[in-house]
């Protein structure tokens, strides 16, 4: 008699059975099904609306059974403000690159920290701007060569790397700041308890939360996938250490 198998990995149903527009290698792809994950498993996906950014996942809408809107770049968090002022019963979440978050949309987000308005970030930090040729981001490490810097990332004339979940942390409306990476199975694990924490925090009207996600780009990198997770390893996260750096006591209590 043949045994029947059984299935023990499948598609998230808040995932989309289609093909993403990623180049080979890319963390996105990863972050996007652990989100997909977590609301399935909050039963959360029919009132859940997610924001895309400009950037490489300005196609996110694409690529969840939920539904989402599109934001000017850098605008995300004030549109999710909105929305989450309207409709407070809803799960409200942006999808942001450093280049949306950290540059152009620095003003938006540091404020909706400070007011701590109840709504979740997902941002991913790759230290490039990707989609738009590999110019230096404010998150490029020093010395990083970039189309922009090709000489090296040079702090006396560029200044240095902007450090956001450091910054987000001094902020009192900060529920729940975390920075996590995804270059090996321990720490995607790591990282879709802390995405499933942070909207959970927004479930119980703790303020703001924002997980940062320190990624790859091997495209602009100029390195393959396997060279890129290595220089995530070894360069990114030395830089920016991962961590807590602000959970509010309310927030302990979820985990």
């Amino acid at each position: 008699m043949t045994q029947e198998a059984e299935l023990v990995f499948s598609r998230p149903e808040s995932l989309s059975d289609v093909v993403t527009h990623y180049c080979p290698g890319c963390i996105h792809g990863i972050v996007h099904r652990l989100i997909a994950e977590v609301m399935d498993e909050l039963g959360i996906r029919e009132r859940t609306i997610g924001i895309a950014p400009v950037g490489c996942s300005v196609l996110a809408y694409n690529y969840f059974e939920c539904d989402f809107a599109e934001a000017a770049h850098g605008r995300a968090p004030a549109m999710a403000t909105g929305m989450k002022r309207v409709e407070p019963d809803l799960t409200i979440f942006t999808y942001q690159g450093d280049g949306d978050l950290a540059s152009i949309g620095t003003n938006e987000v540091i404020h909706a920290a400070a007011r701590g308005e109840n709504i979740t970030t997902i941002f991913i930090n790759n230290a490039v701007y990707g989609m738009t040729g590999g110019q230096m981001a404010p998150t490029t490490l020093p010395g990083m060569v970039t189309t922009s810097s090709p000489y090296g990332r040079d702090v006396k004339t560029q200044g240095y790397p902007v450090r956001v979940c450091e910054l987000l942390s001094q902020l009192d409306g900060a529920a729940y700041i975390v920075r996590r990476t995804a270059y090996k199975p321990a720490e995607v694990r790591k990282l879709r308890r802390a995405i499933k924490t942070a909207f959970q925090v927004q479930m119980a009207g703790l303020g703001f939360s924002l997980v940062e996600v320190v990624s790859n780009c091997p495209t602009n990198w100029g390195m393959t996938p396997k060279e890129s997770l290595k220089f995530v390893e070894e360069r990114m996260v030395d830089y920016y250490p991962l961590g807590d750096f602000r959970v509010k006591d309310e927030v302990k209590d979820l985990r």
